[in-house]
């Protein structure tokens, strides 16, 4: 299985702009730039939809460990708060404080602390700075 996310970038990095988008159509040519990234100015960036994939990931993978050990939840609320900072002469992603909160019947607190671990561990997302990068790059 195999999934594609692309980026288009035009100009320079603080005046220029981009629009990412995914295979799906679920992104479609959605804006980004220096300021959304790094200023005020409201729309996407690559942490934010790190922390939303590394989210999404994660709550299946609860889901489906949790169904494994006979239990079904109502709800799983994740969050995944990427944070960047400069570091020497660029940026880093230094940290991801991932939090969940679940609704699930007949579940102790321990048991759920239990399974939740295994599935960040487990998560595919969570796996993906560890992840082989295959890289081309050329001029068309």
């Amino acid at each position: 299985m195999k999934r594609t996310g692309s980026a288009v970038w035009k100009g320079p990095i603080k005046e220029g702009g981009g629009t990412v988008s995914t295979e799906s159509g679920a992104l479609d040519a959605l804006p980004y730039s220096f300021s959304k990234r790094f200023g005020d100015e409201k729309g996407t960036n690559p942490e934010e939809l790190i922390g939303a994939a590394h989210a999404s990931c994660f709550s299946m993978a609860l889901s489906l460990m949790l169904g494994q050990e006979g239990f079904t939840p109502d709800e799983l609320s994740a969050t995944s708060m990427v944070t960047i900072e400069q570091q020497g002469g660029g940026f880093s992603i230094t940290t991801i404080d991932l939090k969940v909160v679940g609704q699930v019947p007949g579940i102790d607190e321990a048991k759920f602390k239990e399974i939740a671990t295994k599935a960040k561990e487990g998560c595919p997302v969570s796996k993906v700075l560890n992840a082989k990068i295959n890289f081309e790059a050329s001029l068309g």
